[in-house]
C-alpha cells in the first residue's frame, strides 16, 4: 500500500484515482498519521462483506450455545422488582 501526504495528495488526486482504479491502495497522511485510505468500491464492499459473515457466524455460535446451555437464575425476583418500581413511582409522584 502506497503512503502520500495529504498536500501531495491534493496535486496529484487524478494520478492517484487511477492508480485506485488499477487494484492500488494508497493512504493518505496528516502530519505523518493515516487519516485516509482510497480504496476500489469494490473492495470495500467485499471487506464488509467478510466483516458481516464473521460477524453472523459469531452470534450463530452463540445462539446454538444458548439454546443447549441452562439460562442462569434471575439476579432479583419478580417481587423485589415490582417494590423497586412502586419506589420510583412514589418517588416521581412526591417530585
Amino acid at each position: 500500500m502506497a503512503t502520500i501526504s495529504a498536500s501531495a495528495a491534493r496535486q496529484t488526486l487524478p494520478a492517484q484515482l487511477d492508480l485506485v482504479e488499477k487494484g492500488e491502495e494508497i493512504s493518505i497522511t496528516r502530519h505523518g498519521r493515516v487519516v485516509a485510505v482510497l480504496v476500489r468500491p469494490d473492495a470495500l464492499a467485499a471487506r464488509r462483506a467478510s466483516r458481516a459473515w464473521a460477524e453472523a457466524d459469531r452470534i450463530g455460535a452463540l445462539l446454538g450455545r444458548a439454546r443447549t446451555e441452562q439460562a442462569a437464575p434471575p439476579l432479583m425476583t419478580a417481587a423485589r422488582a415490582e417494590e423497586l418500581v412502586d419506589s420510583l413511582r412514589t418517588d416521581r409522584t412526591a417530585r
